[in-house]
């Protein structure tokens, strides 16, 4: 049986593929520090977690989280799930390619007694999101 914490860390992914923006950090306490670390930026509060949100949907409008799967560890969730997406607008400075992202993530979700989240941290391949976009050459 999914622990509390569990069902939180889906909920804001299913949010997040619904583009349920409020839904998704209803959970999320104000204090939240949420750390992208393949690009070194760090995001705080229910607001900058939206806006974190907000750029991965502008570079890939379609984005969904895909076939994750999700380990209790207690105060923390583990999730390896995939983003897959096609890019169809600017990521970041880099213009939109057209072409499919299928990245492998790993997230981890921190939550505090009243099973709120208050910090979280992201690990992807960024070199192989710009292989697979066509903002890098294989070596």
């Amino acid at each position: 049986m999914s622990s509390k914490n569990v069902e939180t860390h889906k909920a804001i992914h299913q949010a997040f593929n619904k583009r349920d923006m409020e839904g998704g950090v209803r959970s999320v306490a104000e204090g939240l520090i949420y750390q992208d670390k393949a690009r070194g930026v760090t995001f705080h509060g229910p607001r900058g977690l939206k806006e974190f949100w907000q750029g991965w949907l502008t570079a890939l409008s379609n984005v969904q989280c895909s076939d994750p799967t999700y380990i209790d560890a207690g105060d923390a969730v583990i999730c390896q799930a995939f983003g897959r997406g096609v890019n169809d607008g600017p990521l970041g400075p880099l213009p939109a390619t057209g072409k499919k992202m299928d990245l492998c993530f790993c997230e981890v979700i921190h939550f505090n007694q009243k099973g709120q989240i208050v910090s979280g941290e992201l690990y992807y391949d960024q070199m192989s999101l710009l292989i697979q976009l066509g903002h890098a050459k294989a070596s």
